[in-house]
């Protein structure tokens, strides 16, 4: 009797904790999903600026220009920032290289450099990466002296 009452136990014991591992096994996830959710929602939302800017007949590069950003650095090498690099090509905005935290990975003819490296002097550093912005503006100003201005700040002013 104590062996079936030992090994009853000991299977709900092994259930509860294997439900405890696979519980948090699932939140993690869920959470990561949730995390990507919303990126990806702040970055539709602020790409509807955009479009919304260019419908709005609004240059960017115009208004880059009028704060005296004539040379930049965009940091994030994804869609929103090879967008604006595309968008800046044949103005009188320079892109004089990207940043990017996985500069190694990234396939551009431009110059993208790691966020760790030594920057080349720029006007401003446009970030892309909106979700994240207050912590790369705090890594970046510790590395460079130039404005750091979110992409999506810039859509909202123009």
């Amino acid at each position: 009797m104590k062996n079936k009452i030992s090994l009853t136990l000991s299977a709900m014991l092994g259930a509860v904790i294997g439900s405890l591992v696979v519980g948090k096994y699932m939140q993690d996830k869920l959470d990561k999903i949730q995390s990507m959710s919303e990126k990806h929602l702040a970055l539709f939302i602020m790409m509807n600026q955009w479009v919304k800017v260019k419908q709005e007949g609004k240059s960017l590069s115009d208004y880059l220009k009028e704060l005296g950003y004539l040379n930049i650095a965009v940091y994030g090498m994804n869609y929103a920032g090879k967008t604006l690099i595309n968008e800046l090509n044949g103005s009188d905005i320079k892109v004089l290289y990207g940043i990017d935290k996985n500069a190694d990975h990234i396939d551009t003819d431009m110059d993208v450099v790691s966020i760790d490296e030594i920057f080349e002097p720029v006007d401003a550093i446009i970030v892309t990466a909106i979700t994240f912005f207050p912590e790369i503006q705090k890594k970046l100003s510790q590395q460079i002296d130039c404005q750091i201005v979110s992409l999506e700040d810039i859509l909202y002013e123009i």
